[in-house]
């Protein structure tokens, strides 16, 4: 047996002997393998060698081989003494249980400290908000003070207005629209394209005065309010 075996089957022996349960060779593979690198063939090697040996017991089970523990190298348990175990598992459940809520309990307070502020965070904040208070305060008075407030008649003056220029733009759009349709209607294409295109850019400066002076007429009303 070379010496890379003989470690894996003192490992695996002392791991049987302390788990004192049933595993396959699967089972070993995987529960080793990581903290040992054993590969595969090497455990079943081993405990097949340890079987043969008889410091293991081996069942087979189908296609499938068990390997557990020589039971007769441990004392007999009395009837009391399972008891016992039973109990101590049960009140070792128990103060699992506890602490694994407690835990739980610690991590959702971690978490809320965690997403909440600092104290210096708090006080930058703190100092922030009462500058901005502190400028809506002087706007506030600022408006209030003023005297030459708009009536809601003459807001309401400048909307019907507005309004207005956008019904006459609309207008007379659709009435040169029409005019430009019935002239152009025999003209070749090209030319009339040309024709559409003055005519659509003429619309459009007009349109954008209209809006010009609607824009400006509210200016001024928002002006006279602030000054």
């Amino acid at each position: 047996m070379s010496k890379k075996d003989s470690g894996a089957s003192v490992l695996i022996l002392a791991y049987l002997n302390e788990k004192n349960r049933p595993y396959s060779a699967q089972d070993i593979f995987c529960n080793l393998q990581k903290q040992h690198g054993f590969g595969k063939t090497a455990v079943v090697k081993a405990m097949e060698l340890l079987a043969i040996e008889g410091k293991i017991k081996e069942k087979t089970y189908g296609k499938q081989k068990i390997y557990f523990a020589d039971q007769s190298q441990f004392k007999d348990v009395s009837d009391q003494d399972l008891k016992d175990m039973d109990n101590q598992i049960s009140t070792l459940n128990a103060e699992l249980q506890t602490l694994t809520q407690n835990c739980r309990q610690l991590d959702s307070e971690l978490k809320e400290l965690n997403s909440s502020l600092t104290t210096e965070e708090i006080t930058k904040e703190n100092k922030q908000l009462k500058e901005e208070c502190s400028g809506y305060k002087t706007r506030l008075e600022k408006i209030k003070s003023a005297t030459n407030h708009i009536t809601p008649e003459e807001k309401e003056k400048v909307y019907k207005e507005r309004n207005l220029y956008v019904k006459e733009w609309k207008k007379r759009k659709r009435l040169a629209s029409d005019m430009m349709n019935s002239i152009l209607e025999g003209y070749p294409k090209s030319k009339k394209e040309f024709l559409v295109s003055v005519n659509t850019i003429s619309l459009f400066i007009f349109a954008f005065i209209s809006y010009l002076r609607s824009v400006y007429n509210l200016f001024c009303v928002c002006r006279k309010t602030l000054v």
